[in-house]
Parts: structure tokens; sequence; C-alpha cells
């Protein structure tokens, strides 16, 4: 695809997301939700759902594969707003640790992939998928590093700079709109580069790998929480297939790889791996799906009573519900409520997942670019 092509889908992204979100990036969950173009956020539905019409055939997974830009737009356009009231402005899993609040969590998990890499001040760091920018506000804080975002998603990057002006830190952070299969930086421009439960997305690993290579200086470190199914999965289990398909229909993601296939992508493009650890696989008393299994024996603070209601499935259900009411009165978009559904199933299918231990969200790797070669 050439650049040419890339600056025409981009000025049409940006116009939609103008047409879909207005002024919306102002507000915050469900009243962001309200405040949608109804026209608009119908052909976003469209555009998203059609990608699963055909369900799980090796034809219609080409087909997502070669449409992941636009099937990963339309999934955070839909799907933005029901993140942020459901889950905060950091969209990733965490650990969690007895007497721990889930934003404290949340926080932890950030700042531990920050430590693996040594990040600190005076670096120049990439985030790949950086969301609406939770995790690179929490880490430019820590650190005390300049972060760049890069998102393919226009909603995403004006609340992430809506964001970093609210909170005074727009002069560590700022966020470029690109594709991570085809970065426009210059080669070796950045001293690290970070991407937590983003390249899941990419619909070949190597492909968003080499992109990082090549933007990484000499001795540059890539920290990344891989989404990757386990050494459990069989692909030829049809109860597997089935768990693996719900995360992909329900998380935007054109096709769930192994964990084999992303360390081997990682060693294919020249990275060299210092650091890899299934964090999902630590046996930790409280597991990292608790919010999405409903079990209340697991919430920790008082203030976690509201988190653990929305995420939870009776929460979930009162949601669709109360969505599909607001659908139906012309309060919200049409198609709110099959976004509802939608993730529904995908939590469903990530706790599955979790508890056969045929999926992670949290495969640390810590790589490194190696130093140019001595004449």
């Amino acid at each position: 695809m050439s650049i040419e092509l890339n600056e025409k889908d981009f000025q049409r992204d940006s116009e939609f997301t103008k047409a879909l979100h207005g002024e919306s990036y102002k507000k915050t969950g469900l009243s962001a939700l309200m405040a949608k173009s109804k026209d608009a956020s119908n052909v976003a539905a469209e555009g998203y759902f059609k990608h699963w019409d055909g369900g799980v055939t090796e034809n219609d997974e080409k087909k997502r594969l070669g449409d992941y830009s636009q099937l990963t737009h339309h999934y955070y356009n839909l799907v933005t707003d029901f993140y942020e009231y459901g889950w905060g402005s950091s969209f990733h899993f965490s650990r969690y640790y007895k007497g721990e609040a889930f934003r404290q969590a949340t926080a932890r998990h950030e700042h531990y992939l920050a430590h693996k890499m040594n990040l600190h001040e005076n670096m120049k760091v990439l985030d790949v998928g950086c969301g609406v920018g939770g995790p690179g506000r929490e880490i430019t804080r820590f650190t005390d590093c300049e972060i760049v975002g890069l998102n393919n998603n226009d909603y995403q990057i004006e609340r992430a700079n809506h964001y970093a002006k609210k909170y005074k830190l727009d002069h560590k952070l700022s966020y470029v709109k690109g594709d991570f299969m085809q970065m426009d930086f210059e080669p070796e421009s950045f001293d690290a580069v970070y991407a937590i439960e983003a390249t899941v997305h990419a619909p070949v690993l190597e492909g968003v790998y080499s992109e990082i290579y090549k933007v990484l200086k000499p001795g540059g470190v890539f920290g990344v929480y891989e989404w990757v199914m386990t050494d459990k999965y069989d692909e030829t289990n049809p109860e597997h297939r089935k768990i693996a398909y719900g995360i992909e229909v329900g998380d935007g993601i054109p096709k769930m790889y192994s964990r084999t296939v992303a360390e081997e992508a990682l060693k294919n493009v020249g990275f060299e791996i210092e650091y890899q650890k299934d964090l999902a696989d630590v046996d930790d008393e409280i597991p990292w799906y608790y919010p999405l299994s409903g079990e209340l024996k697991y919430v920790q603070t008082f203030g976690d009573y509201y988190t653990w209601f929305r995420t939870s499935r009776f929460g979930r259900f009162l949601t669709t519900e109360a969505v599909g009411f607001m659908e139906k009165v012309g309060i919200a978009p049409k198609g709110s409520k099959q976004v509802t559904f939608a993730l529904e199933d995908a939590a469903v299918n990530l706790v599955e997942g979790g508890r056969q231990k045929l999926f992670t969200p949290m495969m640390l790797y810590v790589v490194r670019k190696p130093e140019t070669a001595k004449d």
C-alpha cells in the first residue's frame, strides 16, 4: 500500500470521526456514547460486524487479516466509550494482589513494564497502540520520559490529547495517527518502544515487530505485553477454537496467534530476547480475569465494588439492557446493543480461556535491538 493511499485512508477516517463523534471526546463513558451521530454509528457497526458474517472459516479469516486496519479502526470507534465506562482509561488487564485496589494494580502493571525496560528521563519512547493514553500518562509520571503515542483511531487520539492537556502533561506526551504496520517515523529515532495489549491487532506479528525494530536506535529496548494463545491451546480442538474466535470477535482481532509464533517473530526480525514470562501463569491468588468473572470474593477495596459491578456478568447484563433501551428510544446509536453483546461474548471467552490457561493477555517480552556491528 502506498503512502498516497494511506493519506487518503487517514483523511477518510478523520472525516468519519468528526461525523460520528463530534465533540463527544470531551465527555466520558455512556454520556459520550449518547452524543454520537446515530447514522454514522450505524455505519461503523455495519463496517465492523461485516467482518464476522462468515464465522470460523479460512476464507473469512483471510479477509479480516487483509482489512485489519479498518477492522481495528471501526472496532475502537464502537467500543472506546464502553471501555472507559467499565475499565477506565487504561485498556489492559493486570495482576492483582490482596489488599490492592483495581486502579493501583493497573498503575503497578504499567510501572512494572517501565521498570523491566529501564525507562528513565531523557529517553524518547514510542507507545504503539496507545489507546486514549492512560498507560502513557502513568509511565511518563513514573519515569519522566517523553512519550509519542501511535494510534490508527482518530477518536482515541482526540481523547488522549484532551487528557494530556487536562493533566498538564502535553509537554511530555504527543500523539500521531498512523498504521503500526507502516510507520512513518525516521529509522532509529526512538530510545525505547513499548506496546500494551495492542500488537495483537496486527495481521502478521513479524510485520509490526519489524517496524518497531526499524524505528528503534541500535541497543534500544522493546517491551510488550502480548495477547497470545498458550502452549495448551490446540487449533484443531473445536472448543479451543470457539474460545479463540469469541475473543477475536469481541476484541477486534483478525487472528489470535500462539506464544511460539510471537517468540519466533521477535527473533526473526532480529531482536534478542532478554526476558520473557507469562505473568498470567504464576498461580496468583486473585486471577487476572477476576473483574470479568463476577466473583465478588476477589474485590479488595470498597471503591472496587463499583468497578466490579460494571465489569461483572450481572453488571454487563444491566448495561446491555440499558443500552438496548436507550437505542430503542433513540438516545443511543443503532447497533449499540450489538456491540455490548460482542463485548459480553468476549468477556465470557476471555474468562474461560483464562481458567483453562489457553490464553494470556500478558505474555511479557523484553527484547533488545543489537548494537551496530563494529567494522
